[in-house]
């Protein structure tokens, strides 16, 4: 005869189980739900009932932790691979579990409750999250407290930046640090390794929208950095990241065309880097010219390389588009970027990205290589610098003309 279970113990006005016994078949259990035979029994919503059981006493016995932890996994391992556990668990699990889980203090517990989300996701789910924000806001958030985590991670690259219309729900919700945070993931998906598939190109042409629109809206809100009372503005700072978003962007060729033609955008480019141009020229503030070299990993700078994404991306957007070509020229852009290259410690590649624009701004375009030549002769350009940009000017008969010194045809 088997011996008697000890009786179970007191915390706190609760009855809770013995920890030992319980964990070993809590354990026991988790393991036999790795074969798919033992899996679908009647024993998720049990489950489900404990975890959040757990959650509610708050307790940091390790013990109950350590059961807290095996609960989680031992529905991560009911759901894995299997489309009908997954639609019981999350039919138990959303939104409660998710909700009690993905803020939790305990590391373990935040990436099990991940997993089981991840796993549990499909495109009618997704749905539900849209109704359910602060879950998806969670998920963000999670990233943020542990970015070396993978299961955040994929739950928003491979889940959230699929769906466009949760992107925006969430965007319009979300804090600005947990709109950098996004944001830093979806520079994350355009530059990684595995470039966007065919799917992902009318999804992320939704992002395009998104971040071309509200960067077309706010973008001048950076000016509060000039203020020292402002120099950490949120808000400011989460509109910076957006601008490098759309210089990523910018740089697939499948967004590309989409957003050379994104109304008000390359107009509101040009405005904006007169007016930051100007307020380094004027005070002393956070875009004035830093012509000092900074101690390695010193970042101290938040606006740091803000002017060289500006000209990165009016050079992305007149890539072999004529019609910007002309309007950068309509707006007196070409001498504004001209003025705006000098050695700049607060912009990294200032020079080489001012190259790159007056590259794109004159191929083709005889009247952008008539003004720029026009200027060298009265001394508006830089002879040495058009120079360093591998350009001269050279006089034929009454007319001056733009080349390359490279050997190569004229731009």
């Amino acid at each position: 005869m088997a011996a008697p279970r000890p009786p179970p113990a007191r915390l706190s006005g609760v009855m809770v189980p013995a920890p030992i016994q319980d964990l070993e078949a809590l354990r026991a259990l988790t393991a036999l739900f790795k074969e798919q035979r033992n899996r679908n029994l009647d024993t998720i919503g049990v489950a489900v009932d404990l975890i959040l059981l757990f959650r509610e006493l708050r307790v940091e016995q390790e013990s109950l932790l350590t059961a807290f932890r095996c609960g989680l996994q031992f529905l991560g391992n009911i759901a894995s691979r299997n489309e009908d556990s997954q639609s019981v668990v999350w039919v138990h699990a959303f939104p409660e579990l998710f909700l009690s889980c993905l803020n939790h203090p305990d590391k373990k517990i935040v990436a099990y409750s991940s997993m089981i989300l991840f796993t549990s996701l499909n495109s009618e789910r997704m749905k539900e999250l849209e109704e359910n924000l602060n879950i998806a806001i969670d998920v963000v958030e999670a990233h943020q407290r542990q970015p070396e985590s993978e299961w955040p991670f994929l739950i928003i690259t491979d889940h959230f930046l699929k769906s466009p219309e949760l992107v925006k729900a969430m965007y319009a919700k979300m804090s600005n640090q947990e709109r950098v945070a996004l944001l830093d993931l979806m520079i994350a998906k355009i530059v990684g390794d595995e470039p966007l598939t065919k799917d992902d190109i009318p999804v992320f042409l939704s992002h395009a929208e998104l971040i071309a629109s509200t960067f077309v809206n706010q973008c001048k809100i950076v000016l509060k950095l000039t203020s020292e009372q402002h120099a950490d503005d949120e808000e400011a700072l989460a509109t910076i990241r957006l601008l490098d978003v759309l210089c990523e962007m910018t740089a697939n060729t499948d967004l590309l065309s989409y957003l050379q033609v994104f109304p008000g955008l390359l107009e509101r480019v040009i405005d904006l880097l007169r007016l930051i141009h100007v307020a380094g020229n004027d005070t002393a503030n956070i875009f004035s010219t830093s012509g000092c070299v900074k101690a390695e990993g010193d970042v101290s700078n938040v606006a740091e390389g803000f002017k060289s994404h500006l000209i990165r991306l009016i050079g992305n957007l007149c890539y072999k588009n004529k019609d910007n070509q002309d309007k950068v020229n309509e707006l007196d852009g070409i001498p504004l970027i001209l003025d705006s290259c000098s050695i700049d410690d607060s912009n990294p590649f200032l020079t080489q990205w001012v190259v790159y624009a007056i590259r794109n701004l004159t191929e083709d375009n005889s009247q952008n290589q008539d003004l720029i030549a026009k200027m060298e002769q009265q001394g508006l350009a830089d002879a040495s610098l058009l120079k360093k940009m591998g350009l001269e000017v050279e006089k034929r008969g009454d007319r001056l003309i733009l080349k390359s010194t490279s050997g190569t045809p004229p731009l």
